[in-house]
């Protein structure tokens, strides 16, 4: 009886570490580009990833002041331009995280979106940190479509 429970145990972990979500990608280059980490003038840009590969096999829906920009999945990242003022982010899991920033133009601003574990599914939350922090998390990671 244990012998069984080990190798379901062993089995499930195998699952969830090698079923893992897909996302739209976008090219070689749009990431290569992103990840020159090039301010925009009249704008504030806002990177958001996430570079764990726990929770892989899930999709976290991204929000941008309730607009979808998109899912991410391990490893993944999203970039965008916005107007300068207060914006919200929301993570969309089984508890949404949320994360308010009053941005400006001509900075870049650095989301970390953290997986959790949740009850019946993955939670997250949203962390703000710093260029150095930021820069070597989306490093890790690739530009999502």
């Amino acid at each position: 009886m244990f012998r069984k429970l080990i190798a379901f145990g062993v089995m499930s972990m195998a699952l969830m570490m090698g079923g893992c979500a897909s996302v739209p990608m976008a090219s070689t280059s749009a990431d290569a580009q992103a990840k020159t980490f090039t301010p925009s003038p009249d704008n504030a840009v806002l990177y958001i990833y996430r570079n764990e590969t726990m929770g892989a096999a899930i999709k976290m829906p991204l929000l941008v002041d309730g607009v979808s920009v998109g899912d991410t999945a391990a490893h993944t990242y999203v970039r965008k331009e916005l107007p300068p003022g207060q914006h919200t982010i929301t993570s969309k899991t089984e508890k949404d995280a949320t994360l308010t920033i009053d941005m400006l133009a001509g900075k870049i601003y650095y989301v970390w979106q953290e997986v959790k574990m949740g009850m019946f599914s993955a939670r997250s939350a949203l962390h703000q940190v710093d260029a150095q922090q930021g820069q070597k998390g989306v490093d890790e990671s690739k530009l999502i479509n």
